[in-house]
């Protein structure tokens, strides 16, 4: 079982060590310490805090994003992570496939903003979905059924 120090298990969660350490002092946070009293964090602990924070629950008002080593608020609810299948530039722009479940989705992409995700095939990946309007289909009835 690896363990992670309280600063490296903050990183990881994308919230600040002063945070975290708050958190272990009001027991929200199981660890387990060394022999110099310094808190360790197993990576499951970990993998639990973030399935809590993404999981289902109250609607949040925000989700926490890590993105170019700063912690932004992201209002966007329609999250879908998956993964990257293919990446072609062309130009000024960049085409990523995203695999999610049985699902593809394509999203156009500036170029420089693709050399700064540094998105290669098989990278785990979330797209964020903002649209004002969505529509439903489906196939039409066969005319003249009786």
């Amino acid at each position: 079982m690896a363990v992670l120090t309280v600063r490296e298990a903050a990183n990881r969660l994308g919230i600040g060590y002063s945070t975290l350490k708050q958190w272990i002092y009001k027991g929200r946070v199981r660890t387990s310490r060394t022999d110099g009293g310094h808190h360790r964090i197993a990576e499951s602990e970990v993998d639990r805090l973030m399935a809590r924070e993404a999981g289902p629950g109250p609607p949040r008002a925000a989700r926490r994003q890590r993105t170019g080593g700063v912690l932004m608020v992201v209002s966007g609810r329609n999250r879908l992570r998956g993964v990257v299948e293919e990446v072609r530039r062309e130009g000024l722009v960049a085409q990523v496939r995203l695999r999610i479940g049985e699902q593809w989705l394509t999203a156009v992409i500036t170029r420089d903003a693709l050399d700064e995700l540094g998105l290669k095939r098989g990278d785990e990946a979330t797209a964020l979905v903002k649209a004002t309007e969505v529509m439903i289909a489906r196939e039409a009835p066969t005319m003249g059924r009786t």
